[in-house]
C-alpha cells in the first residue's frame, strides 16, 4: 500500500463533509424560505435523505468520475490530493462569500487540471467531459424550462383554489419536494466521491481495478450526511431568500422539478450540479410571475461564480499537482 494513501483519502473525507455542509442548503432553501420547516428540522431530515440517496441509487456517477475524465493507469495519489486540495481551498472561499457554487464543477476541473499537469493531455478521456456537458445543460436549460412548465401547469390546475387553500395543500406536500430534493442531491453528489475514494484505493495499490464496493458507498455516504447537519445558512440565504420570494407551491414546483432532473442524471451516469439545478429551478418559477419577480442581480452573482469556477479550479489542480510533485 502507497504511504500517501491515508492521508489522501482524509482529504477525499473533507471534501466529502464539505460537499454536505455546502450543497446541503441548495437541497432544503427552498423549504426552509417559505417557512414550511425550520432551518434544524430541514437539515436533518436532509442528511437523512442524503445518505439513503448516496446508499440506493448505484454507481454509475461514481464510474463516470473515478475513470471517465483522466486515465487512472498514467496518474498517481498526487493528483487525486490536488483535486482535493482545490475543491476545500475554492469551497472555503465561496463558503465565506455566501456563493453557492459546483461541487460537480470543482472536482471535474480540479482533476482535468491535476491529470494534465502530471501526464500531458494524452491524460484526458473525452467521454468524461462530454458527460459534464450534457449534465450542464441538463441542469441549467432542464431545471430552469422544467421548473416553468411545471409552475404554469400548477397555475392552471389551481386556478379555481384559494391562496389558503393552495398555501395548506403545498405547505404539506413541499415537504415531500424537499425530501425528493436531498435524496437526488445524494443520489448524484454522493456518488462522485465515492467514486474519488475509489480511484485513491486504486492507485494506492489496495484494489487491483476500479470498483466501488459497500463500504466505500456506506462511508462516503455517512460524512456527506455529517456535513449536512452542519448545513450552511450562508449560502441558503442567497438561494432561498435572495433570488424571488416563493410560496410553497412554488419551492414544491422547483424541488420537484430539479430533483428530476438530477436523479434522471444519476440513471445515466451524468454528474450534474445541484446548485446549478435548482438555482435555475427557482428561476423558472419566480419566472412565472413575471421577469422582475427574479432579483437578477443575484441571479448574475451565483452566475458569475459558476463560471469563474471552471478555469480557477483548472487552474489550482494543476497548480498544486506540480507542487506536490516537488514536495513529494
Amino acid at each position: 500500500m502507497d504511504n500517501a494513501l491515508i492521508p489522501v483519502i482524509f482529504l477525499v473525507l473533507v471534501a466529502e463533509f464539505l460537499n454536505g455542509v455546502t450543497d446541503a442548503p441548495n437541497a432544503i432553501a427552498t423549504v426552509v424560505s417559505t417557512r414550511v420547516l425550520p432551518p434544524l428540522a430541514a437539515v436533518g431530515m436532509a442528511a437523512v435523505f442524503n445518505l439513503v440517496g448516496a446508499l440506493v441509487t448505484g454507481t454509475a456517477v461514481a464510474a463516470t468520475i473515478g475513470k471517465g475524465f483522466v486515465k487512472p493507469d498514467v496518474i498517481s495519489l498526487s493528483v487525486v490530493a490536488a483535486a482535493m486540495l482545490t475543491i476545500v481551498l475554492w469551497t472555503v472561499v465561496a463558503w465565506r462569500l455566501g456563493l453557492p457554487t459546483s461541487k460537480s464543477h470543482e472536482l471535474v476541473a480540479g482533476l482535468t487540471g491535476a491529470g494534465l499537469a502530471a501526464a500531458g493531455p494524452s491524460v484526458l478521456l473525452w467521454g468524461g467531459w462530454e458527460k459534464v456537458l450534457i449534465g450542464l445543460a441538463l441542469s441549467t436549460f432542464g431545471g430552469f424550462f422544467l421548473a416553468t412548465a411545471f409552475m404554469v401547469a400548477l397555475y392552471w390546475i389551481l386556478r379555481r383554489n384559494s391562496p389558503n387553500s393552495v398555501h395548506g395543500i403545498f405547505s404539506k406536500l413541499q415537504i415531500a419536494s424537499s425530501a425528493f430534493m436531498a435524496f437526488s442531491h445524494g443520489s448524484n453528489d454522493g456518488q462522485k466521491f465515492m467514486g474519488v475514494f475509489a480511484l485513491a484505493l486504486m492507485l494506492g495499490g489496495v484494489t487491483t481495478q476500479f470498483h466501488v464496493t459497500w463500504w466505500v458507498i456506506l462511508v462516503c455516504g455517512t460524512v456527506m450526511g455529517l456535513g449536512t447537519i452542519f448545513g450552511g445558512w450562508r449560502i441558503m440565504k442567497t438561494v432561498g431568500f435572495k433570488l424571488t420570494k416563493l410560496e410553497p407551491v412554488n419551492g414544491f414546483a422547483a424541488e420537484t422539478a430539479g430533483g428530476a432532473a438530477i436523479t434522471l442524471g444519476s440513471f445515466f451516469g451524468v454528474p450534474l450540479s445541484t446548485t446549478h439545478t435548482i438555482n435555475t429551478a427557482i428561476m423558472g418559477v419566480g419566472a412565472t410571475r413575471r421577469m422582475s419577480a427574479v432579483h437578477w442581480d443575484v441571479a448574475r452573482r451565483i452566475v458569475a461564480a459558476w463560471i469563474v469556477t471552471f478555469p480557477a479550479c483548472f487552474a489550482l489542480g494543476w497548480i498544486l499537482e506540480k507542487g506536490l510533485t516537488i514536495i513529494i
